[in-house]
């Protein structure tokens, strides 16, 4: 009986000292997207994102997110195919690692740094060139980033590399690799 008061006695503990160390940060956002293929002249454009993540931790902290978001870049002419404007969009699940710079979790103004992955599920593509089937799913990535903490608000800026081609089949054209820069504001609670 003692063990069982115990083990619960923890358990409730456990759950407060994690409750206590954590925010709930929904967010909204906008980023641009270029690709690194050989032989493709491209310009990333504005896309957006919108979701949330949720911080464990106070000075150091463990953040993983859900967003779903458009990617969008322009096509110079290649070959026959003309002058083009390709959006994607998908799920994206980041994974972040961080360290509060200055302030912490619980202070009124902050800064923080941060890194880790990142998976984004591909749910569609709005293309003349570019069908949700040629684009890969899921697509990998590395970010890094810097946020801003002020009151119950929060500015991310985030610069992701990704680890896969864009496309499932590069036999016509290979538009390589993603770069993107992510800004996010929102409120922490």
């Amino acid at each position: 009986m003692k063990k069982n008061v115990l083990t619960i006695g923890l358990f409730l503990l456990s759950v407060g000292v994690i409750f206590a160390q954590t925010q709930i940060k929904p967010g909204v956002g906008v980023n641009t997207t270029n690709i690194t293929g050989d032989g493709v002249d491209a310009s990333g454009q504005i896309g957006w994102q919108v979701g949330a993540s949720v911080a464990f931790g106070e000075k150091f902290y463990f953040e993983p997110g859900v967003f779903y978001q458009t990617n969008s870049f322009e096509v110079q002419p290649v070959g026959n195919l003309p002058v083009t404007d390709a959006t994607y969009s998908g799920i994206r699940i980041p994974v972040a690692v961080g360290l509060d710079v200055l302030g912490n979790a619980d202070s009124f103004a902050g800064l923080r740094v941060f890194g880790g992955g990142s998976s984004l599920i591909v749910t569609g593509t709005n293309s003349d060139f570019l069908d949700k089937d040629m684009v890969e799913s899921p697509q990998w990535g590395v970010f890094a980033g810097v946020g801003i903490d002020i009151a119950i608000f929060y500015l991310d800026w985030t610069y992701q590399w990704s680890l896969n081609n864009l496309q499932t089949d590069i036999d016509q054209i290979d538009l390589g690799n993603t770069r993107g820069i992510f800004w996010t504001a929102g409120l922490r609670f």
